[in-house]
This record gives structure tokens, sequence and C-alpha cells, in this order.
């Protein structure tokens, strides 16, 4: 099989059992999902709701978000991990935002960099799902998917992986895959006892196939 077909064969699969995809994250403009992807790293979207739903009462924009006390925005975010550093990146976030970018989240992967706690994955995430660029944030999830089904191949990163995912998924579904590679991720094919008797993809996937041997 082809590479160009194998990843044929997964746009059908999840055209079919996935045709609505999106982020578990509860955000309604682009500064609350900015805030959410910063804090969901190392941590579960579920945690990252709870604590925003609050966290969105006290600081509801940049402008709130800025003025804040870092202590004060570490009491609101203290359950998710590394608060420390989160507290720190959201208030140099909010600052840097309204400096440069006069409170709006530039669309811009580059542009999205250049604001604290926000690394390659968060810029991604942000541009795809906001701005519907054709780019494909790659987490651990994406990272695990795209191996263990060959759609990336002896990727050592995720921006390799990221590469390959780039070049072989049309531009039209790099927003929509993201969601499906993480969500089969998070529900199927599992860091630990992957899920592969749930699965619609075992007839193709490389890691299935060679522990079967």
């Amino acid at each position: 099989m082809t590479k160009k077909e194998r990843f044929q064969k997964v746009i059908e699969y999840f055209k079919k059992t996935m045709p609505v995809a999106e982020t578990e994250l509860d955000y309604e403009n682009p500064y609350q999902l900015i805030v959410a992807v910063i804090l969901s790293a190392q941590c579960t979207d579920k945690r990252v709701n709870i604590i925003t739903k609050e966290f969105f009462k006290q600081f509801p924009d940049p402008q709130s978000l800025a003025k804040a006390e870092i202590s004060d925005i570490f009491e609101l975010i203290k359950s998710c991990s590394y608060p420390n550093n989160k507290a720190k990146h959201l208030s140099g976030m909010a600052k840097k935002l309204l400096e440069e970018f006069n409170g709006k989240i530039p669309s811009d992967i580059d542009e999205l960099q250049k604001l604290p706690g926000v690394g390659r994955k968060t810029a991604n995430v942000i541009a795809s799902v906001i701005y519907n660029k054709p780019v494909i944030a790659v987490d651990t999830h994406v990272f695990r998917v795209a191996a263990r089904l060959g759609l990336s191949t002896n990727a050592k990163t995720p921006l390799e992986t990221e590469r390959q995912l780039q070049k072989y998924f049309p531009q039209e579904f790099l927003p929509i895959a993201h969601h499906w590679l993480i969500l089969h991720g998070r529900y199927v094919c599992t860091a630990k006892n992957p899920k592969c008797n749930k699965c619609g993809l075992t007839e193709i996937c490389k890691h299935f196939n060679k522990s079967k041997k």
C-alpha cells in the first residue's frame, strides 16, 4: 500500500465515523481558546474546562488578565499541572497581546509563537481551530496514532510528524485531521492497552499487524 493510499483509507474511515470532530476545550472566542490551550499542556481537557469556567468570570478578556497579579492567576489555575509556569505565561501572553497585537489573537504561526506560553503546537491549534489554516498540531496523541497507523515513518520529533502529515493530508482536511487523530488516540488508540477491537483501521495499522506476527 502506498503512503497516499494509506492516508486515503484513514480519511475515508474518519469521514464516516467522525464527520464532526472538534476540540473538547470549552471556549467562546479566540482569547478563551488560547488561554485554554496554554492550560491544557500536560493536563486533561476535562480539568481545563473546570478551571476556565471560573477563570473567564474573573478574567473575561486580555485587558483584565494583563492587569492581574500572577498570584491571583495562580490561585485560579493551581489544580492544573505546572501552575507556576502557566500563571506567568498567561500574564505575559495577555500583556504582549495588548502591547504588540492590539489585543487581537494573530493568525500567523510565527507571530503566535511570540506570545509567552505559545509553542508551535499551541500556535498550530489556534491557527487551525480559529482561522481554519491548513496546519496540523502534533501532541502526544497525534504523534502516537500517526506512527502506529503508518502515517508517519521513523519520526523522532513532533515537527517531523507534522511535516509528514502536512505532506500527505490534502490541505482541506488538515484542521479536522488534527481532531480525528487526537480523539482516536484519546478514546481508542490509547497509549496503554489500545482498544484494537473497537478500531476500524486495523487492516492498515502497522502497529496492529506487527503485533500479530
